[in-house]
Formats: structure tokens, sequence, C-alpha cells
């Protein structure tokens, strides 16, 4: 172990023998990188937003939650801290079996589940807990899926487009190689808010046809020529066109709506929902179904009184919580994050609307053709 990996282990140990406070955290990470050289990828994993998270899920000892977006397990570290059993859910292979140490660490408290989060209910009930008091999700991708060159999420760093969480399925290059100019322009610029989607489907389409696709580096330079970059830019170009792919290959969007629905399902009365967006279609979709559930619509004052449909939510507070602004210095990541929060009443669930959430209208995953 280098000296600098053994300083970041006494780090590690010592929020494991105090509860976590991410600024404290964050103060310690960066006092080691400013004394000795440490490579970004040996840095701690610092779960965003957590001293919001935990104040917001009010955990007592005993208590059952469901970190439903596993990851680097900082989130569960933390609710197990806390006194809480979690149940953790990845659909990533490797984050679960990266997380099997902090399994023996905690005496079998968390209990590692395989698969979508949209099924968080099942997979909850599957590990002997039909009901839990809190459920946190960070709908944001893993640190460690793109430090990895061969996952084809970031194109830091040269790799195959790739892109799937699960590893199975179609994978970014099959949508950027088969899908039709339309499609393609459609999944960029509404996944992606690129206004410039048409013309870089145009040149994807292009150059397709001399040569597929391959690797990130192929595709962030197509990008990167449609739309120039100057010194001053904070972001690369394809920054959205990447995040659009990302979107649409693990179909992020349909997982979030239906894992909001799961834990409506499965939280008990009083039990606290928390998730954790990065960026606006997510925190719309997450808005726009805890105003669905938590306000009464329709109606008017000049009128008589209508029946409404069971609120299932109480919204701990009105509109989404931002990063403080010490983390926001500390950790570029979080700049962007907003939380919402809300806690599950005694109602019983009424008739499902999808519609609710207002997803786009996108082309089939498994229906691109190329034209």
């Amino acid at each position: 172990m280098s000296h600098s990996s053994s300083r970041l282990w006494r780090v590690n140990a010592r929020r494991t023998a105090r509860p976590f406070n991410v600024c404290n955290a964050l103060k310690e990470v960066l006092e080691l990188m400013s004394s000795t050289a440490i490579p970004e990828n040996e840095l701690p994993h610092i779960p965003v937003m957590l001293t919001e998270v935990l104040r917001a899920m009010k955990l007592s000892q005993g208590d059952v939650a469901i970190d439903a977006t596993f990851g680097a397990g900082g989130y569960s570290r933390a609710l197990l801290q806390e006194g809480a059993t979690v149940v953790a859910i990845d659909r990533d292979p490797t984050a679960i079996a990266a997380g099997q140490s902090i399994v023996n660490e905690f005496g079998g408290r968390l209990i590692l589940s395989h698969g979508c989060f949209s099924d968080l209910d099942r997979l909850a009930e599957e590990a002997g807990y039909p009901q839990v008091d809190a459920v946190v999700a960070d709908i944001g991708v893993s640190s460690m899926q793109i430090d990895q060159a061969e996952r084809g999420f970031s194109f830091q760093k040269d790799g195959p487009l790739d892109m799937r969480m699960e590893m199975t399925g179609p994978t970014a290059a099959d949508v950027v190689n088969s899908f039709e100019r339309p499609d393609l322009t459609r999944i960029i610029g509404i996944l992606g808010d690129e206004r410039q989607a048409s013309r870089i489907s145009a040149e994807i389409v292009e150059r397709r046809g001399k040569a597929p696709f391959e690797t990130t580096l192929q595709l962030a330079k197509c990008v990167e020529d449609v739309l120039g970059r100057k010194a001053k830019d904070r972001i690369h170009p394809a920054t959205r066109t990447f995040q659009a792919l990302r979107i649409f290959v693990n179909q992020e969007l349909d997982e979030l709506a239906e894992a909001l629905l799961a834990a409506e399902r499965i939280l008990k009365p009083g039990g606290r929902l928390n998730v954790v967006t990065f960026h606006s279609l997510e925190d719309r979709l997450v808005k726009r179904f805890l105003q669905d559930r938590s306000e009464v619509t329709g109606g008017s004052r000049h009128l008589p009184e209508i029946d409404t449909k069971d609120l299932t939510f109480k919204q701990i507070k009105r509109g989404a919580v931002s990063a403080s602004k010490d983390e926001a210095q500390m950790n570029p990541r979080s700049r962007s994050a907003k939380l919402r929060s809300a806690i599950r009443t005694d109602c019983e669930i009424g008739e499902i609307d999808r519609s609710v959430f207002g997803l786009p209208r996108l082309a089939e995953l498994t229906s691109g053709s190329k034209r």
C-alpha cells in the first residue's frame, strides 16, 4: 500500500468510528490532495448532499432503509452508521461485488441486491422487508463507472462506446450506428438538452456511412468537430450528447418513474422518500410526481367542494434543496444537485396514471433501423 493510499485508508477508518459529516470529509480529502500527489481514482467517494439527506431521513436505531442506488456505498455506509438496516440496490454487478466488504464490516445489516431500482419494492420484500422507513436515491452516474474506460461512459478516456449500467442489452454504439437520424435528433435534443442536435445527428449519420462508431473518442471528436471548442469552454461540447445516450441506453427516466411508484408502495406511513437529481429532466419528473401525490388540484374557491383523490405524500419542503455553498465549492459534482423529500401518508394508493411524469416519446431501444 502506498503512503498516500495508507493515509486515505486512515481517513475512511476515522469516518467509520464517528458520524459521517460530508463537509469534514471533503476538507480531509482536500488536505490530502494539497499535501500528497494522490491519483484522482484513489480519492475516497464523497456522497452528494449527505448532510441534507440524513437530516431529511431522520432515521432511528433499528429503522430499515433502502439505498436505491448503491454505487460506491457512500449513502449506505452513512445510513448504517445511523443504526439502520439497509437494503442496497444496484443494477451494476461490479458495484455489488465491490460492496461485499461493507457487508462484512457492519455485521450483516447491509443487504446487497443486484437489480434495477424500479424493482426496489420487490427486492426489499425478497430481502424480508415488505415495508420500510426510508428510501434514498442518487440519480447520477457512478464515479466508479466513469473511471472505467471500458464502460464507455466518459469521453475523457478512450474506450468502447458502451454506457450500459447492467452490461447487457443494446449499447450506445448500437444506437449511434443504427437509429434513424430523426430519432437520434430527438434523443440528443430532448435527453441532452442539446440545441444543435440536428447538426450532430446529421454528422453522425454521415460518418457512420463510412465506418461505424466504436469508441468514445470517435463520437466525442465527431461532436467537437460539429460544435467547435473554445479555450474558455467549461464543459466539453460532447457532454450533452453523451448524457443523452447514457439516459436513453439505460432507460433512466422510465426507471426513475417506476422507482417513485415502487417507493410509494413500500414506504410505511411516516416513511420518508429522498431523491437527489443532477439535471432538469430528472428533477422535473420527481417534482411532477410529488406535486401530483401531495397537492389538491382542480375545483375553485367559488364553487362547492368536490371529491379529490387521497394524497399519498406530504412534501417536507416545497421546492428542491440545493447543496450548501461549502459543499458546492469543494465538490463540483454537487453544484447541480437538487434534493426533494416527502413523507408517506397513510392514504391508500389510487389508480396509477403514468402520464403525470411527462415522459418524452422516443424510439424503442430495440427497434432502431439504419436509414
